[in-house]
């Protein structure tokens, strides 16, 4: 079936009316083949504002609904989303170009935040707190921040957009969400599944979701508007450093998941076998398009050459095709302009000294308009320039290294700070590397690759990746408003600190 028929029958069997997928100037192409799917009405800056009104009286509604109930709400979305992974995956792979796998693995993550989701609106707790004044109860509450907007980016359309809006729901919140123009249909699919679970359980305040279509405006309209409570914002290290201040401008609260220039330190006890096989995910999974995909390998001396003949052969191996088949492991770029940035950081490797090999162009039948490369694996002297900016291709960059600390500052010498591993097993590195003195991501893994999170550990990183966390742990605080609470069930007045202040004394 030719790609927009097929993104239109899955549109369909998702909640979504087909009048909306030709009906504006928003191309939305597939990197599969660089093929229209879908023309769509770009948000006008006046439906965005009405939108943000819907959005703030839901807020003001849903608040008063008890979190079981929310839960509830995120509980019915979960059973959707299972009822219709296939289907929610394949558009996935069809608007990004990931592997089938990969499509449905995104899906599972929605689940799996859903659960996590529905369990905390039983356990959104404060804290009892000593008082120094006798009779008197000290205590914490969470209230509902307001209205969080969500900027989301293309490589993951739904999952991470999911660990933002389920918690915000759980929490009291109301959901604008703009979606990365280069995947929007994926945005309009889960919102037509959660209206569905909203009619389901009845009694959801209208503008509980909101979705805005179109391009950077919108995520600035939202970094500006004061009626956003926390701007929640994953994308490039520019977008962050653009729209931060706007939002501290107004004295806002910003969630920044930012770029990512990911290293694994190979030791000389490593387990090899081991060591390949995640490096294989974590380099070229997702054509190396995640924020958490591995870019640079730091490898002991003893080692290297032995690691470097095992990459070798897997980089030839590895399948590059359309992700709709069943064989490649890779897919494509997500426009021809990520092939060109991959070219010219290549072509810059080389001049710095870097031994390239792989990534060539490739031609893949029936999907001539696609931007398809060979992941690049590339033996570079030093780390430089290029090595310590993030490109957003499936690039790797080996380096050797003699000392252990020699190597921990190597890895941290990069203005990104998310995700991190080690592949060792000698107790010693592997806990100094988790220390304070060891990887500055965080994200700290031994013996597993960068990529890959699980939603039950708070997500994110430091330095220019922001500082942002989402999903699991305790993130869930930083959709809510803290309120510390002072009881005197006394008959006294006693103050803090042992202040003496009145008329009569």
């Amino acid at each position: 079936m030719e790609l927009a028929s097929l993104t239109a029958s899955l549109l369909t069997h998702l909640g979504v009316a087909t009048d909306q997928l030709d009906r504006g100037d928003l191309a939305v192409r597939s990197p599969i083949d660089g093929g229209t799917i879908a023309r769509l009405a770009a948000t006008p800056p006046a439906d965005a504002d009405a939108a943000l009104k819907r959005a703030h009286a839901a807020y003001l509604a849903w608040r008063k609904v008890p979190p079981p109930r929310r839960g509830e709400l995120v509980r019915r979305y979960g059973i959707l989303l299972r009822q219709h992974k296939a289907e929610l995956g394949e558009l996935v792979t069809i608007e990004t170009g990931k592997i089938r796998q990969e499509g449905l693995g995104e899906v599972q993550e929605m689940i799996d935040i859903s659960d996590f989701a529905c369990g905390l609106s039983r356990q959104l707790h404060g804290l009892t707190i000593a008082s120094e004044r006798p009779g008197h109860r000290m205590m914490e509450q969470w209230h509902p921040a307001g209205v969080v907007g969500v900027v989301s980016a293309f490589n993951f359309p739904a999952a991470v957009w999911a660990w933002n809006a389920t918690l915000a729901w759980v929490c009291g919140d109301s959901v604008v969400w703009k979606p990365s123009e280069r995947t929007p249909l994926t945005a309009l699919a889960c919102a037509a599944l959660f209206n569905a679970a909203a009619r389901e359980l009845g009694e959801v305040p209208k503008g509980l979701l909101e979705v805005l279509v179109g391009g950077r405006e919108l995520g600035t309209l939202l970094a500006d508007d004061p009626r956003i409570a926390v701007f929640s914002a994953t994308g490039s290290c520019a977008m962050g450093k653009a729209l931060a201040p706007r939002v501290a401008a107004r004295l806002g609260r910003s969630i920044l998941e930012l770029g990512g220039n990911n290293g694994a330190i190979v030791c000389p006890s490593a387990d090899l076998a081991l060591t390949e096989r995640a490096i294989l995910f974590a380099a070229a999974g997702t054509a190396g398009q995640r924020c958490t995909t591995l870019r640079r390998l730091i490898v002991h001396e003893s080692v290297c050459d032995a690691l470097l003949e095992r990459l070798h052969s897997a980089w030839r191996r590895i399948p590059v095709g359309n992700p709709l088949d069943p064989t490649p492991l890779v897919g494509p770029l997500i426009d021809s302009a990520a092939g060109t940035a991959m070219d010219a950081a290549l072509a810059e490797a080389r001049e710095e000294g870097g031994t390239v090999r792989g990534g060539e162009k490739i031609s893949v039948p029936g999907c001539e308009g696609g931007c398809y490369r060979r992941p690049a694996l590339v033996e570079i002297p030093a780390q430089c320039a290029v090595v310590k900016r993030e490109t957003f291709a499936p690039i790797l960059y080996v380096m050797r290294y003699r000392d252990f600390d020699d190597a921990i500052a190597l890895h941290n010498d990069v203005p990104q700070g998310l995700a991190s591993s080690i592949f060792t097993r000698d107790l010693t590195e592997a806990e100094r590397f988790l220390s304070t003195t060891g990887s500055d991501c965080g994200i700290a893994n031994v013996n597993i690759g960068p990529s890959g999170a699980e939603i039950g550990g708070a997500f994110g990183g430091e330095k220019d990746t922001g500082g942002g966390r989402e999903s699991g742990s305790d993130a869930w605080k930083a959709y809510m408003r803290r309120a510390t609470c002072t009881i005197n069930y006394s008959g006294a007045l006693p103050l803090a600190q042992g202040i003496r202040f009145g008329l009569d004394e």
